[in-house]
């Protein structure tokens, strides 16, 4: 365990020019005593970190010093290779940069461990399309990949309903969310969300834009994709379920608001079945969906809801008459 947390301090000394003792502490989960006692450990190891005393103090590490990634495991060489979605890179125009790297890092590895990406190919395959659609990257992906890693300022046009409209955007970082790509930008001060296969027209003019360093993309896309889960479910559905139409439901609808609504439903009645209700995003949808149960599941209300359900009761045992 100290081990590995020595190796990780070194990564850090060398990622950055200098870092207090309360930051490493903080990145290694240790006391900011523990990082002195580390730091003098790597120093009689023959690794050349000095401590800066003071207020403006911290460790750094002197002379250029660099580790080499022969100091990586099997695992941990196999985990690297397994990072990338293939397709992802493909669509962005990173392919070829990709499989550069992969080959850099190959060589740098120790012999033995050099079929990792082999053992993990055979192994792992990332497939991010949904079923049932044709994967088809935007045209223009690439250039908005282009700009987020240059961090420049884009022009364009973004197709909104019936209309076109011009936007000036920061673009912050990209999200590929079941084969659907998601450009995240800033525009007039706020974030923004942009499906990247309504942009109509991208321009660059070369000037560049200071990223937000507080910005944090996994941590901005699980709130937002949080909030449009919950913003389409503007209806609710009552529901009485069997057993295994409780089991089913998360299978037919909505995930989450499924299993919420299972957990936060009262007793079973005296045959076993649960009440719940669902949140939906409109009757027609609960209709379709909620269709799938069959007899599992009856819907108890709202009355407009109970109708449409009623209806297709009757027209279903006219055809099967």
């Amino acid at each position: 365990m100290r081990a590995a947390r020595l190796i990780k301090m070194v990564l850090l000394l060398q990622a950055r020019p200098s870092i207090t003792g309360a930051e490493l502490a903080r990145e290694l989960e240790v006391s900011e005593r523990t990082v002195t006692r580390d730091a003098a450990a790597l120093s009689e190891a023959g690794i050349p970190v000095y401590a800066d005393r003071g207020r403006a103090g911290g460790y750094r590490l002197i002379g250029g010093y660099r580790t080499r990634l022969t100091g990586l495991g099997r695992t941990e060489a196999e985990a690297l290779f397994l990072s990338g979605v293939p397709s992802a890179l493909r669509e962005m125009g990173l392919a070829d940069a990709a499989s550069a790297a992969r080959l850099k890092v190959s060589a740098a590895l120790l012999p033995e461990l050099r079929d990792a990406s082999h053992t993990v190919a055979q192994r792992f395959h990332l497939d991010a399309p949904g079923w049932w659609r044709e994967p088809e990257a935007p045209e223009l992906l690439p250039r908005i990949a282009d700009a987020v890693w240059d961090d420049l300022r884009i022009t364009v046009r973004y197709r909104r309903r019936d209309a076109e409209v011009r936007r000036e955007l920061e673009p912050y970082g990209l999200v590929l969310k079941a084969g659907v790509w998601y450009l995240a930008a800033r525009v007039e001060g706020g974030f923004r969300v942009y499906r990247v296969d309504r942009f109509t027209a991208v321009e660059a003019d070369g000037a560049h834009f200071t990223r937000d360093e507080d910005f944090d993309l996994p941590g901005f896309w699980g709130e937002r994709a949080d909030q449009f889960a919950r913003s389409i479910l503007r209806e609710k559905a009552v529901v009485r379920l069997t057993p295994a139409g409780a089991r089913a439901l998360p299978h037919v609808t909505d995930r989450t608001a499924a299993e919420e609504a299972v957990r936060e439903a009262g007793e079973p009645d005296g045959q076993g079945r649960l009440t719940v209700t669902l949140p939906v995003e409109s009757y027609e949808v609960a209709l379709t969906q909620l269709l799938g149960l069959g007899p599992e599941a009856e819907v108890l209300g709202p009355p407009e809801l109970r109708a449409l359900f009623a209806e297709a009761a009757r027209r279903t045992a006219e055809l099967y008459r």
